[in-house]
């Protein structure tokens, strides 16, 4: 009895030391979930409205690791913060929102300097109902030859939020999901990069920066990252190391939740190859890319300012939302949240070849980069931050025209546009790949309703 007493007493003593260490030093992995619950929770509940415990086990727990199953969370709807953790105390998280500029991931230590970016941030003008879109956010002339198209679940895919087409410039079709509506925002995942391409094209009119731009960012200066071009981001060919795997701690996962400045992390990362000679999917390279374009303004309002200001202004995107990280970097490869409507604005910008109404917003020449295939990419990926194939399949295998360009996010999101169709297909969800949901078949059928 007295052996057995010992051991269970030993046996307590190294549970508690083993938990002690759990909860003074977590894991990394462990800081990840919570981090990018903590994340996606804020920007859900202060951007879209939602409510948090919907996001929790919607967006988090049911499509996510098993471990994040175990996270809880707190929302503080008044000062603009939630935090995340494991079993209420192992690997704590923050987020905190900043108005205008949606949500980052923040130390405690951190959260009143991060609030701080939202002073130079004006709020958005209110849609006019009264005028259809695009011009305003009145009720759409929904063509009867898609109701049928845009009632099925096979063809919308699981967990469908937002589908919206548009045709000739006027948007002919849209369904949502359950508790989805044409006012709802939401994350686009890396149909930011397209965003931020457009953005670079924009700063290029300003006479802000040029793309074949180099010697970029100060520390690249003593090696051989100095050759380094801004089109060799823009076409994912810099040659950098970047890890882009989720589900474990790797560069992607790293940069978006642990580190506080994504920006210097990625420019932190050794080059592996030439510039130009080989490609590699990396959402690092889009974020140098917006810290690169924001480093050529003098005053961080005036840069913060500029995506609103030159583009979404521009183009009557008044739900959109561009995130910053802590340190007032844009997270331009993932974090821009929008209504399908206005997502489907800039898409529709890019069919016209930069042209919305009367003006000419984009300059044809970044549109063109936009759709120009990448060599180094065996002509999967674009110039300009863009696909050329819809995910996981070729085109021409749903009798889709070479000329289609792909907008394409993590968990399902994806827009299929066709500039000498003038057709766009927008479609926002929450469909992991393992669901293996193809959009292809989704804009077959669309184009050949509206043939």
């Amino acid at each position: 009895m007295k052996w057995g007493l010992r051991l269970a007493v030993a046996l307590v003593g190294i549970v508690s030391i083993a938990a002690g260490v759990l909860i003074a030093f977590p894991p990394d992995l462990l800081r990840v979930g919570t981090g990018y619950a903590a994340k996606i929770i804020c920007s859900n509940v202060f951007i879209a409205g939602r409510d948090a415990d919907e996001v929790l086990r919607d967006d988090v727990q049911a499509p996510g690791h098993p471990l994040l199953r175990l996270v809880q969370a707190d929302v503080d709807l008044e000062g603009g913060l939630v935090r995340t953790s494991l079993l209420g105390i192992v690997a704590p998280s923050r987020a905190v929102h900043r108005t205008g500029l949606g949500c980052a991931t923040v130390a405690d230590a951190d959260i009143e300097t991060a609030r701080r970016l939202t002073a130079p941030v004006a709020e958005a003008m209110p849609a006019d109902e009264s005028l259809p879109w695009p011009e305003g956010e009145g009720a759409a002339e929904v063509d009867p030859r898609l109701s049928a198209i845009l009632s099925d679940p096979e063809l919308l895919g699981p967990s469908a939020r937002g589908v919206v087409v548009v045709k000739d410039g006027r948007l002919v079709g849209e369904a949502y999901g359950a508790g989805f509506n044409e006012r709802t925002p939401l994350l686009g995942w890396s149909m930011t990069k397209t965003v931020t391409a457009a953005l670079v094209g924009l700063m290029r009119e300003e006479g802000r920066l040029d793309i074949d731009d180099r010697g970029l960012f100060p520390e690249w200066s003593g090696d051989a990252r100095r050759e380094i071009s801004l089109a060799d981001l823009l076409a994912m060919e810099s040659g950098l190391r970047f890890n882009e795997s989720y589900g474990d701690v790797t560069d992607v996962t790293r940069m978006l939740y642990l580190e506080p400045d994504m920006g210097a992390y990625a420019a932190s990362l050794p080059s592996e190859a030439a510039p130009g000679m080989r490609f590699n999917y990396s959402s690092g390279e889009t974020v140098l890319i917006s810290r690169y374009w924001m480093s050529r303004f003098s005053n961080p309002t005036d840069a913060l300012a500029f995506p609103r200001r030159a583009l979404f202004d521009a183009i009557g995107m008044r739900s959109a939302v561009l995130e910053p990280d802590q340190a007032g970097i844009f997270a331009g490869s993932s974090y821009l949240y929008a209504t399908a409507r206005d997502w489907a604005r800039f898409a529709m910008l890019i069919a016209e070849n930069g042209r919305w109404a009367d003006r000419q917003v984009l300059n044809p020449a970044i549109v063109a980069r936009i759709a120009e295939p990448s060599d180094a990419s065996g002509e999967a990926y674009t110039k300009g931050q863009a696909w050329q194939n819809g995910p996981g399949g070729t085109d021409r295998d749903y009798g889709l025209p070479d000329e289609t360009i792909w907008m394409s996010g993590h968990d399902g999101q994806s827009a299929a546009i066709i500039p000498p169709e003038r057709l766009v297909v927008m479609r926002l969800g929450l469909t992991p790949r393992w669901l293996d949901y193809r959009p292809q078949r989704l804009v077959e059928a669309v184009r050949n309703a509206l043939r």
